[in-house]
């Protein structure tokens, strides 16, 4: 079903535009409010639509030309064609609605939302697929070498991989490593990964880097042949002596995740080091890290300001990682009590406290929901403060339940979704109420916004 001359209403969350036609709701992707279009239906569900743009006519006041090749399929950077501040507008009025509908508790004026220095070359790692048959929007001829491809998946595709050469995101030194490793595996006819077959040598690449210019090169391969690893390794090694730690992964499951293989070392560090603000962080392979260093050291700085923190208070960290957040804060207060549940990243944290001569933490590895307990407080001690940062599904019920018994004086809650954060704080409402809301982009380009709240006691 065809529709002409549509205007697009309004931007919302997960990079789309809305409109409505006949009192259905529209969506589409890659246009920006004010643009005038033709559209067709995609998919036709009983109370909205999705619709794809079949021709521009205008551009909305806020559209700014898209600078990467690949803008039109990638999965990545889904607003690039929206001017910056649009952007920063879009995602201040994200945190506003999902605080207010969907926590429905009294808040304070919410602060103006810190955008990013740099909006292109900001991430410190990026993850790309192999495939034997990459995703081309129409229907073309290619011979065997030409399909191969390593890259970032299409939009909304899992299983489909669009080849990619100019990546904005990570410094352009990862784009030369990236098809440097192509441009070898095909020339040596090293073999592409088959998603439908699961075959294929090369699976997935992992490319990390600091802000002293060192690199991490993680390659995964789907079994263990040791004359075409080291054969690639070699040539990567030889060809970027700014990779400084060289690994790989052996992987023959049918997901791509490694967090339960091990990685192998090749050559040089096992880790990267990083520096926020005057302390010093190890980052392993699987540690997770905040992937934009500058706007890392400003969240960190906040949740410092709301903890207002005095020399006797106990801290609870949740959700701890790596210990960052930990130790930027330990020097503020007596202790610092950092749970995880992934045990390599508590081994991390661990690291990194001795790494900065830090000796008030303490760092602990389980289910938050299970070590949070009465027992633990009694042994551990009763928090002042809990700083919590916990994955996009927020925080498990029970977790809340421990925090209302604890009922520290105040809790400065992190979160890189608003709709999960909110209906936590509205958990929270019957013992806490929100003093203060600070937005923060650390993803330019994308639909993601973090955002930190300070609550207090009633």
């Amino acid at each position: 079903m065809k529709f002409e001359n549509i205007t697009i209403e309004k931007a919302v969350n997960e990079g789309k535009c809305i409109t409505r036609i006949d009192n259905m709701v529209v969506f589409t992707q890659r246009t920006v409010p004010g643009d005038v279009v033709d559209l067709e239906y995609h998919r036709k569900k009983r109370n909205y639509a999705d619709a794809n743009v079949t021709q521009f006519y205008s551009r909305g006041e806020s559209y700014s030309a898209p600078f990467c090749p690949h803008f039109d399929y990638c999965s990545g950077c889904k607003w690039q064609q929206m001017q910056y501040a649009a952007q920063l507008r879009l995602k201040q009025v994200t945190v506003e609605e999902s605080l207010v509908n969907v926590g429905k508790v009294e808040l304070p004026e919410i602060n103006p939302i810190v955008g990013s220095a740099k909006v292109t070359h900001y991430r410190n790692k990026m993850e790309y697929s192999f495939t034997h048959k990459k995703w081309v929007p129409e229907l073309t001829q290619l011979d065997v070498e030409e399909h191969k491809a390593l890259g970032l998946h299409v939009a909304g595709r899992f299983d489909k991989v669009l080849d990619i050469t100019d990546c904005h995101l990570q410094h352009d030194l990862g784009n030369q490593i990236r098809n440097f490793v192509k441009d070898f595996a095909i020339q040596n006819e090293i073999t592409f990964f088959n998603l439908r077959d699961q075959n294929g040598m090369l699976r997935n690449l992992i490319l990390r880097n600091n802000t002293a210019g060192e690199w991490m090169f993680i390659l995964m391969f789907i079994e263990d042949d040791q004359e075409i690893i080291t054969m690639i390794l070699e040539a990567v090694k030889k060809q970027f002596p700014q990779i400084t730690s060289l690994l790989y992964v052996i992987n023959s499951k049918r997901n791509d995740t490694i967090t339960d293989l091990p990685v192998l070392h090749y050559s040089g560090n096992e880790f990267l080091m990083e520096t926020i603000g005057e302390l010093k962080f190890k980052i392993s392979p699987k540690a997770f890290f905040q992937v934009n260093v500058p706007q890392a050291k400003i969240l960190y700085d906040f949740t410092k300001k709301f903890a207002q923190l005095r020399k006797e208070d106990i801290v609870y960290d949740l959700y701890t990682g790596t210990g960052s957040i930990a130790c930027y804060v330990a020097g503020d207060c007596k202790k610092v009590v950092g749970l995880e549940y992934v045990p390599e990243a508590i081994e991390d944290a661990k690291s990194n406290a001795s790494l900065n001569n830090i000796v008030n933490t303490s760092f602990f590895a389980g289910d938050i929901k299970d070590l949070l307990t009465a027992s633990f407080f009694e042994e551990h001690g009763v928090p002042d403060v809990i700083i919590t940062d916990p994955p996009r599904n927020g925080m498990h019920a029970d977790v809340i339940a421990q925090i209302l018994i604890a009922a520290p004086k105040r809790i400065v809650y992190v979160s890189c979704n608003a709709a999960t954060q909110a209906r936590d704080l509205a958990l929270l409402d019957v013992k806490y109420k929100v003093i203060m809301v600070q937005p923060l982009d650390m993803f330019p380009h994308t639909s993601h916004v973090e955002n930190i709240v300070c609550l207090e006691i009633k």
